[in-house]
C-alpha cells in the first residue's frame, strides 16, 4: 500500500517530528530527535527512518544514537522499509507494532460541539488518563508526558488541542489536530476519551470538530494512525476512514 497520498502523509509526519524536536541529528535513513525536557517521553527521543536504510544495520544506528537513553524506539515510516527492518530489529531485542495509515474518504460532518482548549485545560484528564494507563510509574513521568503536548505546538503551521466537555464543563473527550494549509493535510493526534464517560458521544463531538476544523482550513487530505490491531481502527472506519498504508514501530526497554 503505497501511493502518492500515503507518501505525502509520510513526508508530514517526517516533517511534525523533526520540527517538533528540542535536537535533530541526521542518521543513515533519517534521524534521531532529542527533548531532555521530556527524557522520559519515547516519541520526543527516538529514531525517525524516511528513506532507504540498511535493515541490518539499524540496530546498531539505535545504539549509537539512543545509546545514553534507558529506552530505544525507532520509527519506520513505510510498510515495506518497516517489514524488511522487522527481522534485525526483533533479534536484537525489539517490540515490533504495526499502525495503519487511516484517510478521512466520507463526508466531512457540519461540526460538533467540541472546542478548542489549552493545555492547561486538559491537564487534569491527562494525568488521570496517563495515571490509568500507567500507574507504576513516577509522578515525574506522567508530568512529562502531559506537559510535551505543548511542544508539539512547533510541529505544525497550526496545532488545536480540541475537547468536548460534559453538562459540568469537564473536558471528557480531547485529540489533537495538526494543520498545514500549504499541503492540504492534516493529522487528528492522540483522541482519547475519559473512562468516566465513554459511549456518550464525546469522542464523535470531537472527531467531528476536528475534521470540519481542518476542512475549513483547505486540507482535503485528512489522516490519522492507529494501531492495526485494536479496536479503535474498526471505529474510525465507520466514520468515514479508510486504511491506505502502514508504519511501524519498535520499542526496547
Amino acid at each position: 500500500m503505497t501511493g502518492p497520498e500515503v507518501r505525502r502523509i509520510n513526508a508530514f509526519v517526517s516533517a511534525f517530528a523533526r520540527r517538533r524536536a528540542a535536537h535533530a541529528v541526521d542518521v543513515p535513513g533519517g534521524f534521531a530527535v532529542y527533548d531532555d525536557a521530556f527524557a522520559h517521553s519515547h516519541a520526543d527521543n527516538q529514531v525517525v527512518i524516511d528513506s532507504h536504510v540498511d535493515p541490518e544495520a539499524l540496530p546498531a544506528i539505535a545504539e549509537e544514537t539512543l545509546g545514553h537513553l534507558p529506552h530505544r524506539m525507532i520509527s519506520v515510516l513505510g510498510d515495506e522499509a518497516g517489514t524488511a527492518c522487522a527481522g534485525p530489529l526483533i533479534r536484537a531485542g525489539y517490540a515490533h507494532s504495526t499502525g495503519v495509515v487511516m484517510l478521512h474518504t466520507g463526508s466531512v460532518p457540519p461540526g460538533g460541539t467540541a472546542e478548542e482548549v489549552d493545555l492547561d485545560t486538559l491537564r487534569a484528564p491527562l494525568t488521570r488518563s496517563w495515571r490509568g494507563f500507567l500507574p507504576d510509574v513516577a509522578d515525574e513521568v506522567v508530568r512529562q508526558l502531559v506537559d510535551r503536548r505543548e511542544a508539539r505546538r512547533r510541529g505544525a503551521h497550526a496545532v488545536h488541542f480540541i475537547g468536548a466537555r460534559t453538562e459540568e464543563g469537564e473536558v471528557a473527550s480531547w485529540a489533537d489536530l495538526y494543520v498545514d494549509p500549504a499541503t492540504g493535510i492534516a493529522q487528528i493526534e492522540d483522541l482519547v476519551t475519559s473512562e468516566a464517560h465513554l459511549r456518550r458521544g464525546h469522542a464523535d463531538a470531537v472527531l467531528g470538530s476536528a475534521l470540519r476544523l481542518a476542512a475549513d482550513a483547505g486540507c482535503g487530505t485528512r489522516f490519522l494512525l492507529a494501531d492495526a490491531v485494536d479496536w479503535p481502527r474498526h471505529w474510525y472506519e465507520r466514520r468515514g476512514f479508510s486504511v491506505v498504508g502502514r508504519t511501524h514501530w519498535f520499542e526496547r526497554v
